[in-house]
């Protein structure tokens, strides 16, 4: 692609943002064959996160550096390929933005309006590039604290979840323990009804036996009776 010399600021800025491009699009294809969870994961997303946030600050680096260029300095076919390639790029850092749900990149011209897409500009159009890997150095910076705060969130949350866990175990513990007490007195009451039940059983057989001898003893006492009554009168 032919164009103007590499040494050109716009042409070096845009070769570098094409090869940060480039590693992104290579770190969400290494990204497929990590574990689906797990801080490693978090690491690698993140890492791709801030990568793509450093070619965002580039990309308006690359709009501020064209639209100062100096009338006349290249040609209108010249500015039309710049325009278009930059087009290009930024509509290569959306798509890799919106697929890690970066909507604040993504969408950020209609979220915040072209006020704010000029305030970004601003930014940096008074830096060189010193000046812009300095920003970006300290756009890295904050976002590792970000995440240093974020995975010192993640472990607490894993120990509280850890400890809900061991509370969760013990309680089913205790249920089980329960339920088997449940069990064993449910048995024993059985038992005693059973034999409870032998027993009334045997009660009111013992009760029949006895009524039974009365009534012969009575009938005995009333023959007596009766034959003493025939041989005195």
């Amino acid at each position: 692609m032919a164009m103007a010399s590499s040494s050109d600021p716009w042409v070096k800025e845009y070769n570098e943002a094409s090869r940060l491009a480039d590693d992104i699009s290579s770190m969400i294809a290494d990204r497929g064959s990590l574990p689906q969870s797990g801080p490693e994961i978090m690491r690698h997303t993140s890492a791709i996160r801030r990568k793509i946030t450093i070619l965002g600050t580039r990309l308006d680096s690359l709009e501020s550096l064209l639209t100062r260029i100096p009338p006349k300095s290249i040609t209108d076919k010249e500015m039309h390929k710049r325009q278009d390639m930059l087009s290009n790029l930024k509509s290569k850092a959306k798509q890799m933005a919106t697929s890690f749900n970066m909507s604040n990149f993504a969408n950020r011209e209609d979220l915040l309006g072209q006020s704010k897409k000029a305030d970004d500009m601003s930014r940096v159009a008074g830096l060189d590039n010193q000046g812009i890997v300095g920003l970006q150095r300290q756009i890295m910076k904050e976002q590792d604290e970000g995440l240093e705060k974020l995975e010192e969130t993640v472990l607490s949350t894993k120990h509280i979840a850890l400890a809900v866990n061991e509370e969760l175990t013990l309680h089913t513990r205790l249920i089980d323990d329960l339920e088997d007490h449940v069990d064993v007195t449910n048995s024993r009451l059985q038992r005693v009804q059973k034999r409870l039940a032998i027993l009334n059983k045997r009660t009111k057989g013992g009760c029949s036996c006895m009524c039974l001898l009365l009534s012969v003893v009575a009938i005995v006492i009333l023959a007596v009776i009766v034959w003493l009554l025939v041989k005195y009168l």
